[in-house]
Parts: C-alpha cells; structure tokens; sequence
C-alpha cells in the first residue's frame, strides 16, 4: 500500500513536470511565432508615421509654394495696374499738353489785334515766391481794370535777378508767376484760358543786377492788359477808321 502510493506521487510530479514543459514549450512556439507579426507591425507603425510626416511637410511646402506664388501674382497684378494708370496718366499729360500748345498757337497767332490797356509790376523778395499785403493791395487796384475791359487776355510774366542757376531761376519766377495767377484768378474769378504766363528766369533784367537795387527791381512779376476791343471798335467806326489810317 505504501508503494503504490510513493508511485503514485512520483507519477504526479512526473505527469506536472511533462505539463510544465509542455507549457513553456507552448509560450515559446507562441513567442517564436507572433515575434515577426510584431516586429512586422512595429515596422508598419513607424513607416505609417514616417508617411504621415512626409505628407505634411509636403502639404506644407505646398502651401507655402501655392502663398509665395498667390503674392507674386498679387504683385503682378498691381504692378500691371500701376503701369496702365502711368500710361493713362501719360496720355491724359500728353493731351493737356497738345490743348495747351493749341490755345498758346492760338493765342500768340492773335496777339498783333491786342494792346496793352493796363500793366503793373509786383517784387518779390530774395528767393521768395509768396504775395506780401503790398502785393495783393496793389493786384486789387489793378484787377479794377478788368471790370471794364473786353475781349482780353493777361500777360503774366515772372523775372528773377542774376543770382543762381539758370534752370533754378526758371523754376523760382514760374512759381512767382503762378503766385499772382492763383491770387487773381480765386478772388476775381478770372478763368484759366484768359491768362498767358510764362517764367523767364534772368534772362531779361529791368535794371542793372550789379546793384542791390536793380536786383530787388529784377525779382518781379510784370503784368499786362491786353484787349482787342479798341481796334474792334476803331474797325467798326469809320471816322475813327479814317483817322486811325492816316
């Protein structure tokens, strides 16, 4: 009875040991067999991921090639709005610039039917361009004279002394002879086609440059009436056409 009952017990120890390697014989056939499915998936993760990042940086260039190109037709498109402007600016100088010469051509060819029937000259001082009180006294005294001229025009003429450049001194008698055009033209609501003027820098002197007083007299504005009413009425007037050709 005894020995029966020690076989068993080794039979029992033996019947575990035989089931305890079949069970690491198991988890390892397990391990050895699932270790390349999960190296396999670790390998796709990281290449799902590696894929996932190329395309957003691909996205991101993109996007940034798509901006950088957007702008760079943005600024064309401004660019070629600025030139067709520029150019219809140009034509649009080009134009004024061709009425201008036909209403100077125009004018200068009437002149020889025009004389003077008032004239005033206002000074300036040294490299100054802006009307003093005394000046603008001195156009309102003179601008009575157009109440009662007709069919005139004014002759407006800047001068400047020898001191400076030439083309500087164009410029400096242009803004003067502007100056007294603007002044006459706002309080006497003279329009623009009456006026003639022109800026003549130094280059013709009412007095001698050598002195101070002569330059002071040089730096002006001369100012003149011209009308063609006196010989339209001389024409229409036979005895006054009759004295007038002797």
């Amino acid at each position: 009875m005894t020995i029966k009952k020690v076989d068993l017990l080794k039979f029992a120890v033996l019947a575990a040991a035989i089931a305890s390697l079949a069970g690491c014989a198991t988890k390892n056939y397990v391990r050895t067999q699932t270790a390349p499915i999960i190296d396999q998936t670790n390998t796709l993760n990281q290449k799902t991921a590696d894929n996932n990042r190329a395309i957003h940086d691909t996205d991101e260039r993109a996007m940034a090639g798509i901006q950088k190109a957007q702008g760079a037709a943005d600024a064309a498109t401004t660019n070629a709005q600025g030139a067709q402007k520029a150019a219809g600016d140009a034509e649009t100088a080009a134009n004024d610039a061709v009425h201008r010469a036909d209403s100077l051509a125009s004018v200068v060819a009437g002149l020889d039917n025009y004389q003077a029937v008032g004239n005033l000259s206002v000074t300036f001082g040294f490299d100054k361009s802006v009307l003093t009180a005394d000046d603008k006294a001195q156009l309102d005294t003179f601008a009575t004279n157009l109440g009662t001229a007709k069919s005139y025009i004014l002759e407006v003429t800047g001068g400047t002394d020898s001191t400076g450049n030439a083309d500087y001194n164009y410029a400096l008698s242009q803004r003067r002879a502007d100056a007294v055009v603007q002044y006459l033209a706002t309080k006497y609501s003279i329009p623009a086609h009456k006026f003639y003027l022109i800026g003549i820098g130094k280059d013709k002197e009412v007095a001698d440059n050598a002195t101070r007083e002569g330059r002071a007299k040089n730096r002006r504005v001369d100012i003149r009436i011209l009308s063609n009413q006196a010989k339209t009425d001389t024409a229409s007037s036979p005895t006054q056409g009759t004295g007038g050709a002797q």
